[in-house]
């Protein structure tokens, strides 16, 4: 190929891109300013404590993105499950506390949710030496990664309602989603500048060892002795729905989430 025709295809395939990017931050300026239906308002008051807790500038940005996010996603019922304004808006509530005050591309590679009536069987294939079979596993979640995020409805609506426990099954995969960002599912999301690694890898990675070593956590859940990305996706969760027991007796981990989420869940009122 000439070297000019190359340049040519190589700046309109640059320009097509700019444009295409241009449109997409357009399109999204003018969801955000959509006026956020009353009814809609109501059903988060009635349905998700953490909406309940925000403080009023943090609710409006939250009614912005969820007007983003409802026209980025696409929902699904699975097995026989109707779904409806209020299955989105809920989901989609709790996804968005991730991106308050951040930057965000809105959980950018993967497009569709599936929403079970209740808990679902997965299917994987496991190995025992050189045997391979195939495990069911009932679940109330699952992100695919570059896939689409598996969601049982009873279980959103239990970490949507229950203030007192530190479950949520909407917010705990959305937190796979920021993970695999950076194109590896590992428990380190993108983060803001390079001096920011070494405190995370530190502070997480002792976190984690301690809680694989079962030496006492009273408010993080077990299952994020996993793996490191389960560590992340159960920190999230905590520092969400119990975030003083979190600061508390995880001090140093709680301060990096503070950092890494541009929040500050223990100052909200409620």
């Amino acid at each position: 190929m000439p070297f000019l025709v190359f340049c040519l295809l190589l700046l309109l395939t640059v320009g097509a891109w700019f444009a295409w990017r241009w449109w997409q931050t357009a399109r999204r300026d003018a969801q955000r300013e959509v006026p956020f239906p009353e009814a809609w308002r109501a059903l988060l008051e009635r349905n998700v404590h953490l909406y309940r807790k925000l403080p009023p500038p943090l609710r409006e940005q939250l009614h912005s993105h969820i007007n983003v996010f409802l026209h980025s996603k696409t929902f699904h019922g699975c097995a026989g499950f109707e779904m409806s304004d209020e299955v989105r808006v809920v989901i989609a509530a709790q996804a968005c506390m991730l991106l308050l005050n951040r930057d965000t591309d809105y959980f950018p590679g993967f497009s569709s949710i599936l929403v079970y009536p209740g808990s679902f069987v997965a299917r994987a294939v496991a190995h025992d030496g050189p045997i391979a079979g195939v495990a069911e596993d009932v679940r109330a979640g699952e992100s695919w990664q570059r896939g689409p995020v598996v969601l049982s409805w009873d279980d959103v609506v239990l970490g949507a309602q229950h203030e007192h426990g530190a479950y949520n099954v909407v917010i705990h995969e959305f937190a796979h989603k920021l993970d695999e960002e950076n194109s590896s599912v590992d428990g380190v999301p993108w983060l803001e500048d390079a001096s920011q690694y070494r405190t995370w890898a530190d502070v997480l990675g002792q976190e984690y060892e301690a809680l694989r070593a079962q030496r006492g956590s009273q408010v993080l859940d077990r299952y994020g002795a996993s793996s490191p990305a389960e560590f992340f996706a159960v920190a999230t969760e905590t520092f969400f729905e119990r975030p003083h027991a979190l600061a508390e007796q995880h001090g140093a981990l709680y301060e990096v989430l503070k950092r890494y989420y541009k929040v500050d869940p223990c100052t909200w009122p409620g």
